[in-house]
C-alpha cells in the first residue's frame, strides 16, 4: 500500500500528494476557474457580437453584412482567448500550444482547399460587397433575393421562395446580376399592329397609356419607334425607366393596359395567319 502511494503519476506527484485535501482543493478551484473564465468569455463574445451586429442596424449607411461578419470574428476571437487563459490556468504552456494550433491548421488547410477556397471568397464578397443581404440577384444561373452571406455559402430565396444555397467560390468566380444595386431599371416591350392600321394613331395610343402610369419616368426620355416590319404586323419598340422596385409587376401590367387601350381605339393587333392551298390530285 505504501508503495503504491508513493508512485509517481505527474510532474513528480504520487499518489500520496494527489490524495491531499490541499491538493484537491487546487484542482477544484483550477476547474471552477475554468468553468467561470469560459463562461464569460462566452458571455463577451456574444455582447460583443450582438453590438457590432446592432450598430450595422442602426445606421443604413453601413453594411450590415459586413458588421456581421466582424461580429462573428470578433466573438470567436474573444472565445479563442479565453480558452487560452483555461489553459494557462492549468499549467499548459500557451506558447506550445499556439505552435501545434499553426502546424494543424497548416496539415487542415491542405486537407481543406475546396472549402478554404469558399471561405476566402465568402470574405472578399464580405469585403467588396457585389451583393449584399435583401438584394435581389442572379448567380450561376439562379436568380432570387439574398437572405443569408457566411463564410462559406451564400443563401438565396428564389421566385418561389426555395431555399438556394451556392458555395461562395461560385458566388465570387461567376457573373453576378444584383438588380436592386440601381434605383431605376428601363423596361422594354414590342407592341405589333396591322399593317392597315394609323401608325400616329397606335403610336399615341401605346404612349399615352404607358405615360400616364405613376411609374412611368420622363427622364431618362421614353423611346416609342416603329421597330420590325414583320410578315404579319408593325412592330413598335418601347423603352420607358421605371423604379427598379416595380420592375415586374409594371412590365407585366403595362402589357395588359396597352392591349386593352388598342382595342377600344380600333387598332388592329394582328395574329399570324397561314393560307394552305390544296392541290387537285
Amino acid at each position: 500500500m505504501e508503495e503504491l502511494l508513493n508512485t509517481e503519476i505527474m510532474n513528480g506527484k504520487t499518489v500520496a500528494d494527489v490524495l491531499t485535501i490541499d491538493f484537491l482543493a487546487s484542482i477544484v478551484g483550477s476547474v471552477l476557474a475554468a468553468i467561470a473564465i469560459l463562461f464569460i468569455g462566452f458571455v463577451i463574445g456574444g455582447w460583443a457580437r450582438r453590438r457590432l451586429v446592432h450598430l450595422g442596424e442602426r445606421h443604413q449607411h453601413l453594411d450590415e453584412t459586413l458588421f456581421n461578419f466582424l461580429g462573428n470574428i470578433v466573438r470567436y476571437v474573444v472565445i479563442g482567448f479565453a480558452f487560452l487563459f483555461v489553459l494557462n490556468t492549468f499549467g499548459v504552456e500557451t506558447t506550445s500550444v499556439v505552435a501545434i494550433i499553426g502546424a494543424a491548421s497548416l496539415a487542415i488547410g491542405l486537407a481543406l482547399q475546396g472549402t478554404l477556397s469558399n471561405i476566402a471568397a465568402g470574405v472578399m464578397i464580405i469585403f467588396f460587397r457585389p451583393i449584399k443581404i435583401g438584394d435581389f440577384v442572379e448567380v450561376d444561373g439562379k436568380m432570387g433575393t439574398v437572405k443569408d452571406i457566411t463564410l462559406n455559402f451564400t443563401e438565396i430565396a428564389s421566385l418561389g421562395n426555395v431555399q438556394i444555397i451556392i458555395p461562395n467560390s461560385d458566388v465570387w468566380g461567376n457573373t453576378i446580376e444584383n438588380y436592386s444595386i440601381y434605383d431605376t431599371r428601363r423596361a422594354e416591350w414590342e407592341f405589333g399592329v396591322g399593317y392597315g392600321a394609323n401608325l400616329k394613331t397606335a403610336e399615341d395610343v401605346i404612349r399615352d397609356t404607358i405615360m400616364s402610369d405613376s411609374r412611368s419616368l420622363n427622364d431618362p426620355e421614353p423611346f416609342i419607334q416603329v421597330n420590325t416590319l414583320n410578315s404579319s404586323s408593325v412592330d413598335f419598340l418601347v423603352r420607358v425607366w421605371c423604379p427598379s422596385a416595380d420592375y415586374f409587376q409594371y412590365q407585366a401590367d403595362m402589357k395588359r393596359k396597352v392591349k386593352e387601350a388598342l382595342d377600344a381605339a380600333g387598332v388592329d393587333i394582328p395574329f399570324p395567319t397561314r393560307t394552305i392551298v390544296q392541290s387537285e390530285s
